[in-house]
């Protein structure tokens, strides 16, 4: 087990930070490569239903630990999950948005470089703010606006002139890539917000809580497979297309959540942010050495934009009534999607 945040030595916090940004960059990078390689094109759809089994089996895992015997692991199962069909249903709202999420993650890595995608994707901080003031009542500082709105000028000027990748042979359509961002995002903001306030809604532990998600999750993430791919699937097979590199990405998506869960807990949003713009760096040095990318000066100014907003939004406001966005304290408190 981890430290407790007091605890927490400085070599302790930079292990974690590290971790989750590796983690961050690599599977980035790693879906792209599993999109654009030219090779059998695995379903995406199959991808996104196995990393929620797995983040099933995780969060049972964990939670077998939390209550210290196979006894009260199995009541409290029966207890959350089999008699309690209404709170199945109101974690499958969050469920069917982060299907939609991780699917359009997919879409989009298949028409964006990592970089501009890792950029881009960036957005989800102004949209979590916008549904925590929307949803949960919660201000926002000046400082913190004003991150806002740096953060879609940076973002605007690396869709304004994006950076090419050379050697990705493949089709592309940039409009369907940024597209698929924008909807990821604005489900990213709304279902993180949503699930932080179930979790306040009752003392339930959270891996309770992300075991009723991952359940819904998995029976929502079928029916899309059958709706978006079943024919094919039908006849190529569930796994098809499926290789070590696709294994990586999946459980990249798989565990990501758990070292950022910790990142959270024992460092604080400014540590987080240098973490996201390293991420942002390394994604576009990898981009640049596996893809080809050519670096544009407004891609560069706007990832600049984009990294020193992320700093300001994460810096500690002087007053205590502030609390910060969902996606600093939904992070706290579940498993992020990667």
């Amino acid at each position: 087990m981890a430290p407790p945040k007091e605890n927490a030595s400085l070599l302790f916090k930079l292990y974690c930070l590290t971790v989750m940004t590796l983690v961050a960059a690599t599977y980035t990078v790693a879906l792209r490569y599993t999109r654009t390689i030219g090779q059998e094109l695995y379903f995406s759809t199959t991808a996104v239903c196995v990393t929620e089994v797995i983040k099933l089996f995780l969060s049972v895992g964990i939670l077998a630990r939390e209550t210290g015997s196979m006894g009260r692991l199995m009541t409290s199962l029966k207890e959350n999950v089999l008699r309690s069909p209404k709170e199945m249903i109101k974690l499958s709202v969050p469920s069917l948005v982060y299907a939609v999420q991780n699917n359009m993650a997919f879409l989009a890595l298949s028409n964006l470089d990592a970089a501009v995608y890792q950029v881009t994707y960036q957005l989800k901080i102004p949209c979590t703010a916008l549904c925590t003031v929307l949803m949960l009542n919660r201000s926002l500082s000046k400082l913190q606006w004003f991150s806002v709105f740096m953060l879609c000028g940076g973002v605007t000027l690396v869709q304004w002139k994006p950076a090419q990748a050379t050697k990705v042979l493949v089709e592309q359509n940039p409009l369907l890539g940024f597209g698929a961002i924008g909807i990821a995002v604005l489900c990213s903001g709304f279902a993180g917000v949503y699930f932080e306030k179930v979790l306040k809604s009752s003392d339930t532990s959270l891996w309770v809580r992300n075991i009723q998600m991952y359940l819904s999750g998995i029976m929502v993430t079928l029916v899309v497979v059958y709706m978006s791919d079943g024919p094919e699937v039908t006849k190529k097979g569930f796994f098809y297309g499926y290789t070590y590199y696709v294994w990586f990405v999946i459980f990249l998506a798989s565990v990501g959540g758990l070292y950022t869960s910790v990142v959270v807990k024992y460092t604080d949003n400014i540590m987080k942010g240098f973490s996201a713009a390293a991420a942002i760096l390394l994604s576009t040095i990898a981009s640049v050495m596996l893809f080809g990318l050519q670096i544009t000066f407004t891609f560069s100014l706007g990832a600049l934009l984009v990294c020193v907003s992320i700093y300001l939004y994460g810096l500690p406001r002087q007053d205590t009534t502030t609390i910060q966005p969902a996606a600093t304290k939904t992070s706290k408190e579940r498993l992020v999607n990667v």
